[in-house]
């Protein structure tokens, strides 16, 4: 395409990478929120991100189907639409006070973003030379992490106000009628907040679908390619993929644990609510420079390989840091525990991670491109599972010492970053 058509194309899947950024980030939000309104424990409370990304488990391999069919652009704006229907289950579950109706709701609109995320990150990957994917990725994650700053901060601005600080002290000493009262009115301010997303979501769904983003036949390969794969069958068949996927569950789930679980964390070190909001901001923030970073050096300096390795390497380290640093330090005003700022820093070695798996894992794919990018999506269900693993270990042995469940996801990766991208059949 011509430098302007790929110009516009880019623009228009940075504005969707910043719809997925501030969909899925405000989950750190509700996490804390659901777990006070709805009266739950830990382990309850991240069931949001559960119900959340196990949507990608079971929608990403139809996406594909429905990408294949009506191609990216009508698929992108089904996906919309899907997603808009997720935000108006907010307003009878705030109504109700139903936990179950917003997990509902909560599964719809990441199933909407599974079909997407399966269009927009092939998009990404084959707009461009593939030594430069990471690059377009990073360009990318700065407009997801952007979104993902704002998102919490709009919540609570929106949905907040500076009272209810004494008031979420109040309602624990409060009888049950009057405490019901209290949570019903809480629950009920992100109905108006929710029906707006669903009415943008809705607008978008049309607007995507007649953009100027061209359709891509992924169905023709090159013929390099194309001898490459001719005796291949299935998507089994590449192990470079299988792998690759296992380590986008692995490292989505380690960043959603980094980002979602850090407000709790603060919480426990007695930061108000209303303060402890701003700490998923520090570690996204942190995930951007990690982004300006890869836009700097890749690939004039460093390779992404390079950078995926020592992200990794950066992720170890600081994981290992969590587990055993202590005494106190006081930053950006707050009074924490050290381990807190080395959780933000997470974000930093997260910041590679992603734009060096998916040209790796789709490196050769050919014509089986959109099954295998809904075979990476799938590994977005990280997001579901290991979030409810920390949420167990955190109730049984302490918020500090489930990041515990960090360390095999970054030595997984570590795996994956030196061999696993290399394999070309299932014989190590």
């Amino acid at each position: 395409m011509d430098k302007k058509t790929y110009t516009k194309s880019l623009c228009i899947i940075a504005v969707l990478f910043f719809v997925f950024g501030f969909v899925t980030w405000i989950n750190a939000m509700l996490i804390p929120y659901f777990k006070l309104c709805c009266e739950l424990n830990n382990l309850e409370s991240y069931f949001v991100a559960f119900a959340f990304y196990i949507s990608y488990l079971f929608i990403s391999y139809p996406a594909s189907l429905l990408l294949k069919k009506t191609g990216f652009k009508n698929g992108m704006m089904v996906g919309f639409w899907v997603m808009s229907l997720g935000a108006f289950l907010f307003i009878p579950a705030a109504m109700y006070r139903s936990y179950l109706l917003f997990l509902c709701g909560l599964f719809t609109l990441g199933a909407g973003l599974a079909v997407l995320q399966t269009a927009a990150n092939p998009y990404v990957t084959i707009l461009g030379p593939k030594e430069s994917a990471a690059k377009r990725f990073s360009i990318m994650g700065i407009c997801n992490k952007f979104a993902g700053i704002l998102a919490p901060l709009l919540f609570a601005a929106v949905v907040l106000k500076p009272s209810d600080r004494e008031l979420f002290e109040q309602v624990k000493l409060m009888g049950i009628p009057e405490r019901a009262a209290v949570l019903d009115e809480l629950i009920r301010r992100v109905i108006y907040p929710y029906a707006a997303v669903g009415i943008i979501l809705l607008v978008l769904g049309f607007l995507v679908r007649f953009s100027v983003l061209p359709e891509i036949n992924t169905e023709e390969e090159d013929k390099t390619t194309a001898a490459l794969n001719r005796e291949k069958t299935n998507i089994f068949e590449f192990p470079h993929l299988i792998l690759g996927a296992l380590a986008i569950f692995v490292h989505v789930g380690s960043q959603v644990i980094a980002v979602d679980t850090i407000i709790g964390y603060a919480h426990s070190m007695n930061i108000s609510l209303l303060e402890a909001k701003v700490f998923p901001s520090y570690t996204l923030s942190a995930t951007i420079a990690g982004y300006l970073l890869g836009i700097s050096l890749i690939p004039k300096y460093i390779s992404q390989l390079l950078a995926l390795r020592m992200c990794v390497i950066f992720g170890i380290i600081f994981t290992v840091c969590i587990l055993f640093s202590g005494g106190q330090i006081k930053m950006f005003g707050h009074q924490a525990d050290v381990s807190i700022w080395f959780i933000v820093l997470l974000g930093f070695a997260n910041s590679m991670i992603w734009a060096g798996i998916w040209p790796l894992s789709m490196d050769r794919l050919g014509k089986f491109i959109k099954i295998g990018a809904a075979v990476l999506i799938m590994g977005l269900s990280g997001n579901a599972i290991l979030p409810l693993i920390y949420g167990h270990l955190a109730d049984v042995y302490g918020l500090k010492n489930a990041y515990i469940v960090l360390l095999p996801c970054y030595l997984y990766l570590l795996f994956y970053a030196y061999k696993g991208y290399k394999l070309k059949s299932w014989r190590l």
